[in-house]
């Protein structure tokens, strides 16, 4: 299930595996991470 206000393409994407990948977009609008060592976080991993 897709969240409404994410798009594909600029928000995430799926991956060869079938998994959906966050863009550097994304995280950058959330505004802080999440420590889960996402793949385009551009913030400092906060585990």
């Amino acid at each position: 299930m897709k969240h409404p206000d994410l798009i594909e393409g600029i928000d995430f994407y799926i991956n060869k595996d079938g998994y959906i990948v966050l863009t550097e977009k994304y995280h950058l609008e959330k505004g802080f991470c999440c420590g889960m060592g996402c793949l385009h976080c551009p913030y400092d991993t906060e585990m």
